[in-house]
């Protein structure tokens, strides 16, 4: 057996033995079999994945791959969870399972809930219409094999659909409890014609999380989501986003991780209207053995569509992070406004980031660019700062968060702006930065 036949038959063998992980499916609707074979056909045939990926080079994927979780002795939960103060209904997930004891009643104007459960096992029911369809569509150019296992097990989360202006936010709070806990979430969420929605998420989770997020945003409709991923450090996550957008319509996703073992964040956002914008931005920090990666894919495949990433990263100690953002502008998808930028700050000499900024055009009459940077704190900022009586500590972590606040005012909503900007200034008031 040749070198690539060996590595091809492992793959294999990981992706079956991540199969077998969770447990079987069962009594579920003729059309959620389908589509689970389906995914489990892609998997099988892509392997799980590995460093020698061109998508994974910058990331070992092993923590997820692996047939248990690392445990995770970590349990802490924070004191004030971040979302606590703004006005949401909130459904709770402990190491992965719903717990409605703990939740509100998943009643709202404007909002149709149901569990993962009920939705996939109805005959007739529009989660056919995304449930792994848009996963599966995200499969192309880039596999993504996180998000097929998801599809072929995952029995828990929510179908959501929106059919007007839901009246306050939707909030997914995660719990750890279980040092050894493995979970796969899957939310399936259809904004109707006009509709509009906020979805909060946070907490760890579990010792090891994949979780994936599937939204069809109609034409007119408005997604706005904002995610927090902390405190506990121990864990592994391995996330998917995908958005598929109508004409008219906003997809707007901003996510602040700090701290994490492994965190890898995969957004893919396909414009299938004329007219509409997608905002993706992303704040992190960590420290020690924090290793964070960002991978956004979108697609640009109609007219006048805006799309706009911005990501920053404070890296510390022996701190990883990865970026890696790619625009495709299709034929034809001409006064495409594209925009791509990715800036880490690296306070120490063992840090380190590294991106893949992509651009792919195939129209000629679009604006496009990208950048990536890095670099340590502003030594001219730093004196003007210590000039005027600042102490040191206290300098460096304004100019650190000033840093980070340029990704977090991409969310739209000031209260939950704040409770983000909170959450930043609780993780620097928890390290020294000049030690």
């Amino acid at each position: 057996m040749t070198a690539q036949a060996k590595l091809s038959a492992s793959r294999t063998e990981s992706a079956g033995a991540l199969l077998e992980a969770f447990p079987a499916p069962e009594g579920e609707a003729q059309w959620t079999v389908d589509a689970r074979a389906a995914a489990r056909a892609r998997l099988l045939d892509m392997g799980a994945p590995t460093k020698r990926d061109e998508y994974w080079k910058f990331t070992d994927p092993s923590a997820l791959t692996s047939p248990k979780p690392l445990r995770s002795e970590d349990l802490r939960s924070d004191a004030t969870p971040v979302f606590e103060d703004v006005d949401a209904l909130r459904l709770i997930f402990v190491d992965g399972v719903f717990r409605p004891d703990l939740s509100d009643a998943p009643e709202m104007d404007g909002v149709e809930f149901q569990t993962l459960g009920d939705a996939l096992n109805a005959d007739i029911h529009w989660a056919r219409d995304v449930f792994g369809v848009l996963e599966a569509a995200g499969q192309a150019p880039v596999h993504r094999p996180l998000a097929a296992l998801n599809t072929a097990v995952a029995q828990e989360g929510f179908a959501i659909r929106v059919t007007g202006k839901a009246p306050r936010p939707i909030n997914l709070r995660y719990l750890h409890t279980d040092p050894d806990s493995d979970a796969a979430i899957r939310h399936v969420i259809r904004l109707e014609e006009g509709a509009e929605a906020t979805v909060l998420e946070n907490g760890p989770a579990a010792a090891r999380f994949n979780k994936v997020m599937e939204v069809s945003v109609e034409d007119g409709a408005s997604f706005h989501h904002i995610r927090a991923q902390g405190r506990d450090h121990d864990r592994s996550a391995g996330t998917g986003t995908f958005g598929r957008l109508g004409a008219k319509s906003a997809f707007k996703s901003f996510t602040l991780t700090v701290n994490g073992r492994l965190t890898r964040n995969e957004v893919v956002v396909e414009f299938t209207g004329d007219d509409a914008i997608a905002h993706i931005a992303g704040a992190s920090a960590g420290d020690g053995d924090f290793h964070h990666d960002d991978t956004v894919f979108i697609t640009h495949d109609a007219l006048r569509c805006e799309s706009r990433q911005v990501f920053k990263k404070v890296l510390r100690g022996s701190a990883r992070g990865v970026f890696q953002g790619k625009i495709l502008v299709k034929d034809g998808a001409q006064k495409t406004d594209g925009y791509q930028i990715s800036q880490a700050l690296l306070l120490s000499d063992d840090a380190e980031f590294n991106a893949k900024p992509e651009l792919e055009i195939y129209a000629d009459d679009v604006i496009c660019s990208h950048g990536s940077t890095c670099g340590s704190v502003d030594d001219t900022a730093l004196f003007y700062l210590r000039s005027r009586g600042v102490p040191l500590e206290a300098a460096q972590s304004m100019l650190v968060q000033a840093f980070l606040d340029e990704a977090i005012v991409e969310i739209e909503d000031g209260a939950i702006a704040d409770a983000i900007r909170d959450r930043v200034a609780d993780w620097m008031a928890r390290r020294t930065l000049t030690e």
